[in-house]
């Protein structure tokens, strides 16, 4: 059985392997996507073929969307020729339950995908007429928090960018202005409107995605690149919105073990891939089952029925109050955690984390007792049940494979919101924060972390992430004195950790954390030993 539109017409084959097949046709769902775009989207990950392309998929078999997404990939364009084409664009979705089966599906719900690459003019062209149709409705993202960034801890532009700002809207390299860009072209051809709906793990995503749109397009304005009426049209929101999100879905690399069992059933070329841009794929894609949705309904050109697939539609408060609980409180920090411990513990899995009653005790530590006492129940989901979800079913869950290695991935671009925002809430509330434990010693894990030495004194390679290098060598012979720049930067953190009464503290958990072998494991201990048998009951 090959997953390609060829190999799909053998049904009885894959429906013997327990792998569902779309029940609408496919290559109509294509040419539709494609003669009449309504939701084009940015990113080529995991999260995109698990969850977006499902929601798709289910709004196909119902009726309610008449063709499939279009999508760009802005960043690794390997993905492109050696998934997505070889497969004719298909996805075999795979669900890991807690009970160690697998569901298996089958997406046709993609109609195109390309390199979204001013240098590729094809490729290029046809994005620019997309955007420029009047009948496109919404155009999403998940292309990570650092997708969004324009400028380092430093406050300065990054040198990619400031060089597109310097050349114009003619030929960007970076996700931002690649679709300020295409927003432009829109504009030109007569401004229909539009809805530009970010789907990614970070605080009051609409707005920042709107913050770098208009920086972008004010920088080419302001070199004459581009008509004035262009940020006026962009920064009015009836006619660009920015709906306001939260996405939930863990969509760990494809596992070897799912490969495996796939080729079992029958299933051809499912070998895992690493693209030169450190990307981890294979033409099927693995997560967790539970997942959460929540968009702001602010569609200025009209939308899918997406609320008939499984999501909540509402408004933007309520998007901010489930966004923050998740992001900042209920599973976020939890991972970030988890991940930059688990690396310097020698962990190869979460779930095995979690067997580690210092580990759990704090994550437990983290979300139960600092996390939620400062987030506001959302009203349709409870805080304290979606918490309980992540730490005794999600997190635990064996079968998912999830690695801190994966996880603790651009931890610079996170800490601010993940832990930052519980900062800043506590000193709102109560002038300070000086009573929090777990949130300082997640913080002075990662500076550990950043060490790359792990609590037996061995050197280990630290995860992707644009400032480790740089962060890396200013630690390597951290004193108080040289932490107190990095602990104050409040373009890292959100906030400078010394005026939130944090700054002393975590100095003092980072220096026992690196005093030799075993200081991980004391340190722990010392604070959350106790935890995980009292703070659960």
């Amino acid at each position: 059985m090959r997953l390609t539109f060829e190999g799909l017409k053998e049904r009885a084959a894959w429906e013997a392997a327990g792998i569902r097949l779309p029940s609408y046709s496919v290559e109509k769902a294509v040419r539709a996507g494609v003669q009449s775009p309504r939701w084009l989207h940015f990113g080529s990950g995991n999260i995109f073929r698990m969850f977006l392309l499902a929601i798709a998929d289910r709004l196909l078999e119902q009726g309610e969307l008449a063709g499939g997404i279009l999508a760009a990939a802005p960043h690794d364009y390997e993905t492109v020729d050696r998934i997505y084409k070889p497969h004719d664009n298909l996805a075999l979705a795979v669900t890991l339950r807690a009970d160690g089966s697998m569901e298996k599906r089958v997406l046709g719900s993609l109609a195109e995908i390309v390199k979204a690459d001013p240098k590729d003019p094809a490729a290029w062209g046809w994005l620019r007429e997309i955007m420029s149709d009047p009948g496109l409705q919404m155009v999403s993202f998940t292309i990570t928090e650092k997708g969004y960034a324009l400028a380092g801890a430093d406050g300065n532009f990054f040198p990619e960018v400031l060089a597109d700002f310097e050349k114009g809207p003619s030929e960007p390299s970076c996700a931002m202005t690649k679709v300020c860009a295409l927003l432009y072209a829109r504009y030109q051809a007569g401004g229909s409107p539009i809805a530009m709906v970010s789907m990614d793990n970070c605080s009051h995503n609409g707005e920042r995605l709107k913050n770098s749109l208009l920086t972008a397009a004010g920088e080419w304005e302001r070199r004459g690149f581009t008509d004035p009426g262009f940020s006026a049209w962009l920064a009015d929101e009836d006619r660009v919105s920015f709906p306001w999100t939260m996405i939930d879905k863990i969509t760990p690399r494809p596992a070897e073990a799912v490969a495996e069992a796939l080729e079992e059933a029958g299933v051809e070329e499912m070998e895992l891939m690493v693209t030169q841009k450190k990307t981890y794929a294979a033409a099927f894609v693995n997560g967790e089952g539970p997942e959460y949705l929540v968009v702001e309904d602010r569609f200025p050109n009209g939308r899918p029925a997406l609320e008939k697939a499984g999501v909540y539609m509402t408004d933007r408060e309520t998007v901010n109050k489930t966004e923050r609980m998740k992001v900042t409180a209920c599973l976020n920090p939890l991972h970030t955690a988890l991940a930059v411990y688990g690396c310097v513990l020698g962990y190869r899995l979460i779930a095995d984390e979690m067997k580690d009653p210092a580990l759990s005790g704090l994550v437990w530590k983290l979300g139960m007792d600092e996390g939620l006492p400062v987030v506001e129940s959302p009203g349709i989901l409870k805080s304290e049940d979606f918490l309980k979800e992540v730490l005794t079913e999600r997190l635990p869950n064996p079968f998912l494979m999830d690695t801190p290695q994966r996880i603790a991935t651009d931890t610079s671009q996170k800490v601010g919101i993940r832990f930052g925002e519980t900062i800043k809430a506590y000193v709102r509330r109560d002038g300070g924060a000086k009573g929090l434990t777990a949130v300082p010693l997640a913080i002075a894990g990662w500076l550990r972390y950043l060490l790359a030495v792990d609590d037996a004194g061995q050197p280990f390679e630290l995860s992707p992430d644009p400032m480790a290098e740089r962060l890396h060598l200013q630690l390597s012979n951290a004193s108080s004195k040289e932490l107190r720049p990095l602990l104050s930067n409040a373009n890292l953190f959100g906030i400078d950790l010394y005026q939130a009464g944090l700054g002393e503290r975590i100095e003092e958990m980072f220096l026992e954390l690196s005093a030799g072998p075993g200081a991980v494991r004391r340190t722990l201990e010392k604070y959350v030993g106790e935890y995980s048998v009292k703070g659960r009951k």
